[in-house]
């Protein structure tokens, strides 16, 4: 299992890292919001631990940013403030539970396995069409038995398609969930992941709609 810890507090931070190591966990340390939307963009996360008062920008624009982009990831949010109006505006924002600072390592590490496994439960774990296989809780891509090697940003597409399978996602929103909908990034390069998922997928896993976007059929029965 891999974490991201987003904690701009350098010490805890690396206690943090140190404790999930000797858990069993490998884990991932960025120290502002700025880095953590690149990691969360390039990388796929069983849990994000995420500290609220960042340099830049807050942590809650991270989860907001990610619930937008339909990443359920699991979030632990991880802060000082301890507020009954800070905990309902996280999880407000998507957070899957808060845990306040100062707080023992073997609570935080039992909140990490319960968010994940609740994560787990609240997804249909396998999407079939045809000969390929979806399976989200590991995070695994298989056609005809063999598992496929997918990019981040192909695997990001992928799964924006089969959340609504029969219906139609424009570009926009494949470029929004991919990029975050701040991105300058050219939006001809979702392109270029539809035909990358078609040679390794099979041509017909995805439609194009001319004009409006693309659809992925229904779940097989």
């Amino acid at each position: 299992m891999h974490l991201l810890l987003v904690e701009d507090d350098a010490m805890l931070g690396e206690s943090i890292c140190d404790g999930a190591r000797q858990s069993g966990w490998s884990i991932d340390h960025v120290a502002d919001a700025q880095a953590a939307r690149t990691a969360l963009t390039d990388h796929t996360y069983a849990a994000v631990l995420l500290d609220i008062g960042l340099p830049g920008d807050s942590g809650l624009t991270v989860l907001r940013t990610m619930r937008n982009r339909y990443d359920a990831t699991p979030v632990l949010i991880l802060t000082a403030r301890g507020q009954l109006s800070e905990r309902i505006a996280g999880l407000d924002a998507g957070a899957d539970d808060y845990l306040v600072k100062p707080f023992q390592f073997d609570e935080l590490w039992a909140r990490v396995r319960s968010v994940i496994r609740r994560s787990q439960g609240r997804v249909i774990p396998v999407f079939t069409h045809g000969d390929v296989r979806i399976d989200r809780a590991r995070r695994v891509v298989s056609k005809a038995g063999v598992d496929v090697v997918l990019s981040a940003y192909e695997y990001r597409t992928l799964l924006a398609l089969v959340e609504r399978p029969g219906h139609v996602i424009t570009r926009d929103t494949l470029h929004a969930v991919v990029y975050g909908s701040a991105s300058t990034v050219e939006s001809n390069t979702i392109a270029v992941f539809i035909h990358q998922l078609r040679r390794k997928l099979g041509e017909d896993l995805i439609r194009t709609v001319h004009g409006l976007g693309y659809v992925v059929g229904p779940p097989a029965a």
